[in-house]
């Protein structure tokens, strides 16, 4: 790569957030001390911004849904923040929800991200899960049986909008009683 196709290749880029590796992986390049020099190069003239520990964007304005399943991967939006967006329930959401490995709440740029942790087998299965951009988001489904795996006891204000098949379909992969029976008195209720 010649010298001034870094920067072109980063700014070339579908992404809004790279990570550390996402550049390495642009500019083909294995000498990792010779590409943390020039990223730290570009954030002092201002070509790029670091917004946390190894991940970079290409300015102040990027997808925080991006963003929020950049920093600890694997990890998809899941929980409150979809079944906000979805109706499902009428409360304002703040923090961004996040279904990860690890639990965690970070807070970058006055926005907090909270990772909850779920099984692999939970996490790593892609039923319910839709990639839109450069983003991992659940199903409003999938949303669903996270928040009762993750919650004994919780209020849904609007289930009308939920494909049943679609929820029954999921609902093996929890492998839990207890859900099992909370969803099927949530069907009768519906």
């Amino acid at each position: 790569m010649q010298k001034g196709d870094y920067l072109t290749a980063i700014l070339r880029s579908d992404k809004t957030v790279l990570t550390f590796r996402d550049i390495a992986l642009l500019w083909q390049d294995t000498n990792t001390a010779a590409a943390r020099v020039r990223l730290n190069y570009f954030v002092k003239r201002g070509d790029l911004c670091r917004i946390y520990q190894g991940i970079y964007t290409k300015s102040n304005q990027y997808d925080k849904y991006e963003f929020a399943t950049r920093i600890y991967t694997p990890a998809y939006i899941s929980f409150e923040t979809v079944l906000a967006r979805e109706g499902i329930i009428f409360q304002f959401q703040t923090a961004i929800r996040i279904a990860s490995y690890l639990t965690r709440t970070i807070s970058v740029d006055d926005q907090v991200y909270e990772f909850n942790k779920l099984k692999d087998q939970i996490l790593m299965n892609p039923i319910g899960i839709e990639h839109v951009k450069q983003t991992s988001i659940a199903t409003k489904e999938r949303a669903v049986l996270d928040t009762l795996y993750k919650n004994t006891d919780y209020y849904f204000d609007n289930l009308r909008s939920l494909d049943w098949d679609r929820v029954y379909e999921m609902l093996p992969l929890y492998a839990n009683k207890r859900m099992t029976r909370i969803i099927d008195r949530l069907y009768k209720e519906k």
